[in-house]
């Protein structure tokens, strides 16, 4: 028998198992938003291979993949050759966030699984097709957030699973830090995340998604009752086209979020409190915690266990939805989570636009 047919023979006999347990072949569509460094420079795991890079700014790509020593030979300046020369199982998206719609509506028909940067889309009208695109292609539409992957997080969650606080009844959700041009983002970043159009407003859709998604999940997809919002521009010679101040409250029956976003914070800061019945949880970064129960017993702090894969690291993640390993659900990456999530800023904008509260219905 030929070598090359002896190959393709056992091959085609490899059991399920091992075909479960070989790196998903992930492509990167997009350089423009700096989260991608989050994937270029990620230390091998054995679960994901990057087989393609699609991004029209060939300096930029050249840019990055000297940086993290990736060959160019990765590289392709448009996204449907590169699709049609790896045939990539997943794609990771760091576009603009306007964007992210015309990238589902090339890849799902293809049969390949997303997951966008944060947030799912620019609007509800993008989200809302980019969902039906996935149900008819039958393909995974999942959003990558920062703060999913901080264990203080589900720590939170797990805690008030167990009654330690009794029933939510307010949440405090803070993101955000000095502003972009602060804290030195690269310009092809600073472009379209300060424009109204590729990112849906400033920091109301740049920190507002964190803390929508966070009360939704919180909440158990629960959708608000009604969104109130009020926007500023603090820094109006910086920020011209957008706001760079949104204060966003939720209201539930029987509960209240609360979410602040700043491109004015004096720090950078991604932290939450949340109230119950009997007591409060605070997690004040993505490990350090406070508790406290009770009038009469003083506050606790201690550190959140650490996360166990696949829920420490977003392309852990995955390629455990991929290889069938987990089902998204009501995660904090799942479609129906981050549908509600762009129903709450889609009310939020139109509250601030307004000075009226939004009624939200099922």
């Amino acid at each position: 028998m030929k070598p090359v047919i002896a190959f393709l023979l056992l091959f085609a006999l490899a059991s399920p198992v091992q075909a479960q347990d070989r790196p998903v072949r992930v492509a990167v569509v997009g350089l423009t938003h700096t989260h991608v460094h989050w994937i270029l420079g990620r230390p091998d795991r054995g679960d994901i291979e990057i087989v393609g890079i699609a991004e029209p700014d060939t300096a930029l790509a050249y840019r990055y993949l000297a940086q993290h020593g990736l060959s160019r030979d990765l590289y392709y300046a448009d996204t449907s050759d590169m699709l049609e020369a790896v045939r990539p199982e997943a794609v990771t998206v760091f576009t603009s966030i306007y964007e992210h719609l015309a990238v589902v509506r090339e890849v799902a028909p293809r049969g390949i699984h997303i997951m966008v940067e944060k947030p799912l889309a620019v609007s509800g009208e993008h989200a809302r097709e980019m969902a039906q695109l996935a149900e008819t292609y039958g393909v995974h539409l999942l959003t990558n957030y920062e703060t999913t992957w901080y264990p203080s997080v589900h720590e939170t969650a797990r805690r008030i699973e167990g009654g330690q606080i009794g029933a939510i009844r307010k949440m405090v959700i803070r993101d955000g830090h000095r502003g972009p041009r602060e804290i030195g983002v690269n310009e092809e970043f600073l472009v379209w995340l300060t424009d109204p159009v590729l990112n849906g407003g400033g920091a109301l859709t740049d920190f507002g998604c964190y803390g929508a998604n966070l009360a939704t999940w919180l909440m158990k997809g629960a959708r608000p009752t009604s969104v109130f919002a009020v926007t500023q521009q603090l820094k109006p010679d910086v920020y011209p086209d957008v706001d760079d101040e949104a204060t966003i409250v939720l209201t539930y029956p029987g509960a209240q979020a609360i979410i602040q976003a700043s491109w004015n914070w004096p720090i950078s800061r991604k932290d939450m409190e949340v109230y119950g019945e009997r007591g409060y949880l605070h997690a004040d970064d993505g490990q350090r915690m406070r508790s406290r129960v009770s009038d009469d017993t003083p506050e606790i702090a201690f550190n959140a266990d650490p996360a166990s894969t696949p829920f420490d690291d977003p392309f852990a993640y995955l390629a455990a939805v991929v290889r069938g390993r987990h089902e998204p659900g009501n995660d904090l990456s799942s479609l129906p989570i981050n549908l509600t999530v762009m129903d709450i800023l889609d009310a939020a904008r139109t509250s601030a636009r307004t000075g009226q509260r939004v009624e939200l219905h099922d």
